[in-house]
């Protein structure tokens, strides 16, 4: 175990000094991650205005701290390997990867809570001068706070692994940019991304609680705003848990049979 953590202390500083040397691009992430959410916050402030202060019961307050909330919380939970994976099989640079005596996704793991780590700092105060401009009223249970924690973190697993198994469809086709246009517009409209599932129709709803989207993001929003009841929350923690399960299971199948079918494209 020591060993281990010593591995990934090493990937850490080598990749921090790494993304450091890309700051124009770290503040272009950045700004796309902000963006997002504050734009369909002003869509929805100005809905709930036309309807005479709320839609769907989330008031101006409300929707301003849905959303603020869902920025920090998607920064915490988003990976980005399905769009680099793809170029690492085209150029053959995952090839390296494959002899070394370190499974490549603890590369990513670890390259992954570095960007966030070091982003952080601007991440939080952002949150903060929007909560001064926009007022949201956040409502918190202490229960739900304690219960948030574990929430994020099997978030973001079930995030990353889904989405590592399915990048591993670079193994068959050097073009998977349909697939994931596919995959991030499920994304979009099924994790509470463009609006809280409450002002979703049932259909939809019933869809993202079936699928992983709902369990990467909305859940853990949802029970950090106080949303939740405590069998809803167990419920959620039930249904994180079987996503891992599942995922992980899933990779550990197309990584197996992948690998006999990979060969590198580029040089």
């Amino acid at each position: 175990m020591k060993s281990f953590l010593d591995i990934y202390a090493t990937l850490f500083r080598t990749d921090a000094a790494v993304q450091l040397q890309y700051r124009a691009a770290l503040v272009i992430w950045l700004i796309g991650l902000v963006v997002q959410p504050v734009i369909y916050l002003a869509v929805w402030l100005t809905v709930a205005q036309a309807r005479g202060g709320q839609v769907g019961g989330f008031t101006g307050g409300d929707l301003a701290a849905y959303y603020i909330a869902l920025m920090v919380i998607n920064h915490l939970t988003f990976t980005w390997v399905m769009f680099e994976f793809e170029y690492r099989v085209r150029d053959g640079s995952f090839s390296p990867l494959l002899l070394q005596p370190l499974h490549p996704i603890h590369r990513d793991i670890v390259e992954n809570l570095t960007y966030k780590l070091l982003t952080l700092v601007v991440t939080l105060p952002t949150a903060a001068v929007l909560a001064l401009v926009f007022e949201p009223h956040f409502a918190p249970q202490p229960w739900a706070l304690i219960a948030f924690v574990p929430a994020l973190f099997l978030a973001f697993v079930v995030r990353f692994l889904v989405e590592w198994a399915l990048a591993l469809s670079a193994f068959w086709t050097t073009r998977v940019g349909a697939l994931n246009q596919l995959y991030f517009a499920a994304l979009l409209f099924l994790s509470g991304r463009m609006a809280p599932l409450e002002l979703m129709p049932g259909w939809v709803q019933d869809l993202a609680a079936l699928l992983p989207f709902r369990w990467m993001l909305a859940f853990p929003v949802e029970l950090f705003l106080g949303r939740l009841s405590p069998e809803a929350a167990r419920e959620g923690f039930a249904a994180q848990g079987a996503w891992v399960g599942l995922s992980l299971a899933l990779m550990a199948l197309v990584w197996k049979r992948g690998m006999k079918q990979y060969s590198a494209v580029g040089a």
